[in-house]
């Protein structure tokens, strides 16, 4: 989406100003529920009537004990019987795990109408924070022994397995805090409503605004009869939260207060200019030239055959994800020009720490990671062309794995006790790999990755087995004028496909019964991987390590030097797939000159958006019937049922299936996506432009009702109408 100049510079400049004060605008910022305190001052202006005891709270039932973390996204208790709210993105791959061609879920749609048809879910659990402690004291006292004392504090904390404890960093290492949580492991799909309504609108729509999509589904926690944390039994009970979320149906407008409680993945707030160059012109291009070519091999295959669409669905959905958010990153950071302001913001903070010769340590931060990224920049692209080309071949990640194997096998010849992790970790790996596995697109995939990688990756950065490929015998006559050497490695992959014991379960099984160097030396796609591995452990790991450590030390200092800088600023560490709180309110936006965003969309977008059998925008003709007929029952207002609004909370990934709370600490949506306008929110909170999208709850509880019938499901929820 393109904009005049003449705005583009409007734009650059109000968010100059507005971000560069001393005070964090109220709307930004991921912070610690332990020390919501700081701002609680400034969120019951804006509309909170709890108290930071009602949201964070080790004593007595809070907020915090209704928010899950589902290790990939969030989701909410909805009831005192462990049901659970979370998005249809996030709940994706346990659709498709259930699904089959003859019971498909993801294009049906699936609902447990009574507790005994919800479906186990094994690569799911279920956390929940029990507490959390500032340990930086302990952590920084201990000086060199700083890992054994993490490892202490984590020890301590778990209780002989009790709970899970682990201690992060905030502010890289400026701060240290543990997070305990209960850890439930049998949790099973409720709800899902099928994709046209999940998935409505497909990629064409996602990280748009206006959005009509229903990214909504529902699991229930199962515990021990005690209420405990317990493997997956029939004899588990519905669990009870010590907290479960109210719904809100009275509607919301503008300005109204909204928070938003979750795990946001990753942010990289406090990069320098010269990383933010590095993304847009070496990261950020390489890695939507690779996914972009891994879809469309995929997109090909699925499209022939239903039962390759449902296995590689979720695969599919996920990469097309970052795919197009690294693309609309790059558009956002060239609209911002970002370079310039970080490079401002730079030259400031330069002039401070040059002030006063005790500051040195922080004016030399930027200038060591400037000088990191000018040597990193010449390997960054043949990084990612192994990590996320050559490694996204599914054989391939199995190959690391036997190629791991290979290395010890060879340093340590007839030990076995030292290959069994290998062998354990093939075991592991084996079911679910070869569950949604479809070799014949693997065996396409790996010849554009090769493809790829030879035409872009400097000819010296080159493993020798690529021009042993086109040197070799593989070379053929596939077909008329497509260059040598991707025809040589179309036939290799025909070959290797033919030949590895990596494509076939029953291969694999034999080999893990008998691993021997002889077979894995013999095996095609394992000895690609073994060069492949040998080539980055020699030429590309040491420069990746050495890039990644002296940021690491030199943006703590960098953030060190900021928080002296700015004394009176509230700062807020990145996001790290830690709880965090964000709060802000309902509000519409201006995206480019001469257009206005409303704060919300109805069920009228539904059917302005409709085309019958396409495959992003057809709707179910029972939910097209009752939009017609208005009949929204108690979850529409004024003859209009909201479907989605927006707000100005700060989110990012991992903040997916967070529900948005209203000042009283009820339900009022569900977060799923962010702007195109704002997909730089990684790397800068953008104010005029953060937006996040949400459905609207009195949706998702129409889709429940009215469309699935599972009427039961909603006399669980306690409603405030």
């Amino acid at each position: 989406m393109k904009k005049h100049h003449v705005f583009r510079f409007l734009l650059v400049f109000s968010f100059l100003v507005s971000t560069s004060k001393a005070d964090t605008p109220p709307d930004e910022g991921m912070w610690l529920p332990l020390l919501i305190g700081k701002n609680y001052q400034e969120m019951k202006k804006m509309g909170l009537k709890l108290t930071p005891e009602d949201i964070y709270s080790v004593n007595k039932s809070s907020l915090k004990d209704a928010i899950v973390w589902l290790q990939f996204c969030t989701a909410t208790f909805i009831s005192n019987e462990g049901l659970m709210l979370t998005n249809h993105h996030c709940a994706y791959s346990s659709i498709q795990y259930h699904s089959t061609v003859q019971n498909d879920y993801l294009t049906n749609g699936f609902w447990a109408m009574k507790k005994s048809e919800e479906k186990y879910c094994p690569e799911i659990t279920a956390s929940i924070l029990f507490r959390m402690e500032d340990v930086t004291e302990k952590v920084k006292n201990a000086g060199d022994k700083k890992q054994d004392i993490i490892k202490e504090i984590e020890k301590t904390a778990a209780e002989n397995g009790k709970y899970m404890a682990q201690v992060k960093d905030m502010f890289n290492g400026g701060e240290y805090y543990l997070f305990v949580y209960e850890v439930f492991k049998d949790v099973r799909l409720v709800g899902a409503p099928p994709s046209a309504i999940g998935k409505f609108g497909g990629d064409t729509d996602n990280w748009v605004w206006p959005r009509h999509t229903g990214d909504f589904s529902l699991f229930r926690v199962y515990a021990s009869p005690d209420n405990k944390p317990a493997e997956y039994s029939e004899k588990n009970v519905p669990y009870k939260p010590r907290h479960f979320l109210p719904i809100n149906l009275k509607g919301i407008k503008p300005n109204d207060f909204t928070m938003v409680f979750g795990f946001p993945g990753r942010t990289e707030r406090y990069q320098t200019a010269s990383q933010i160059q590095l993304a847009m012109d070496y990261s950020n291009p390489t890695l939507v030239q690779i996914m972009g070519k891994r879809l469309e091999t995929m997109k090909k295959e699925m499209d022939k055959n239903p039962e390759v669409r449902i296995k590689l669905a979720d695969k599919y959905a996920s990469l097309s994800n970052s795919w197009k958010y690294y693309l609309g990153q790059n558009e956002g950071l060239k609209r911002l020009d970002l370079v310039a302001y970080k490079k401002s913001e730079e030259e400031k903070f330069l002039e401070w720490a040059s002030a006063d010769a005790t500051r040195k340590q922080y004016a030399d931060a930027i200038s060591n990671i400037d000088k990191a990224v000018e040597e990193y920049k010449k390997h960054v692209k043949a990084i990612l062309y192994f990590n996320v080309g050559i490694l996204g071949v599914g054989a391939n990640s199995l190959g690391l794995t036997v190629a791991r194997m290979y290395q010890t096998m060879k340093a340590k010849p007839n030990d076995n006790e030292a290959i069994q992790p290998f062998i354990n970790e093939l075991k592991s790996k084996a079911e679910s790999h070869f569950k949604d596995y479809d070799a014949e697109t693997d065996k396409k995939i790996l010849t554009e990755m090769l493809w790829l990688f030879y035409q872009n990756v400097d000819k010296n950065l080159h493993p020798s087995i690529l021009q042993s490929i086109i040197d070799g015998n593989f070379s053929g006559d596939l077909e008329s004028g497509i260059p040598r050497e991707l025809d040589s490695f179309a036939v290799f992959s025909m070959f290797a496909f033919q030949e590895s014991f990596l494509v076939e379960p029953k291969k694999l099984s034999n080999f893990i019964q008998n691993p021997t160097v002889e077979d894995i030396e013999r095996d095609p796609i394992a000895n690609l991987v073994i060069k492949f591995f040998e080539h980055y452990q020699q030429n590309l790991m040491s420069k990746a390590v050495a890039y990644n450590s002296t940021v690491s030390t030199n943006r703590g200092k960098y953030i060190e030097g900021l928080r002296k800088m700015y004394p009176n600023k509230l700062f807020y560490p990145d996001a790290n797939m830690t709880p965090r709180i964000t709060y802000g309110k309902v509000i519409d936006y201006e995206p480019y000159d001469g257009a206005k965003y409303y704060y919300y969309t109805t069920t009228k977008g539904i059917l302005e958006k409709y085309k019958p059998g396409d495959e992003e925008f057809d709707v179910p003709q029972k939910l097209i019937d009752l939009i017609k007929k208005k009949d929204f029952g108690r979850y529409g207002k004024n003859g209009e049922l909201m479907v989605s609004f927006i707000t100005d909370n700060d989110i990012t990934g991992g903040n997916s299936g967070s529900s948005v709370i209203d000042g009283n600490g009820n339900i009022i949506g569900l977060a799923y996506d962010g702007n195109w306008e704002a997909m730089t929110g990684d790397l800068v909170f953008d104010k005029q432009y953060k937006r996040c999208i949400s459905n609207n709850i009195g949706y998702v509880l129409f889709i429940i009702d009215k469309f699935a019938g599972a009427t039961h499901l909603i006399k669980e929820m306690k409603i405030i109408e």
